[in-house]
């Protein structure tokens, strides 16, 4: 699973062909020992949880990157490295 982007301590991942158990665009978001999954479409969390201010920062960037990350999806989803994108202490 591609690290596509890394800020404040949060890892950013989209896996290849990851259609079957969220059947909508999104990315898993890891920090520390929490995992969440976030909709791309709106930032909602699809599974798991991050703390509260990690969670803000992940919602802001979903929606700063959302066209770059509809892109990306669309590589993942056809087998392609998804490319990286800036985080928000870039």
């Amino acid at each position: 699973m591609p690290t596509i982007s890394m800020f404040y301590g949060i890892l950013i991942r989209m896996f290849f062909y990851d259609t079957d158990k969220h059947n909508m665009p999104h990315i898993h978001a890891e920090h520390q020992d929490k995992v969440a999954v976030y909709s791309i479409p709106d930032g909602t969390v699809l599974a798991g949880g991050l703390p509260p201010k990690k969670h803000k920062l992940v919602v802001a960037w979903i929606e700063i990157h959302q066209e770059d990350l509809l892109a990306d999806w669309q590589l993942a989803v056809n087998g392609k490295k998804p490319f990286p994108i800036r985080g928000l202490d870039q």
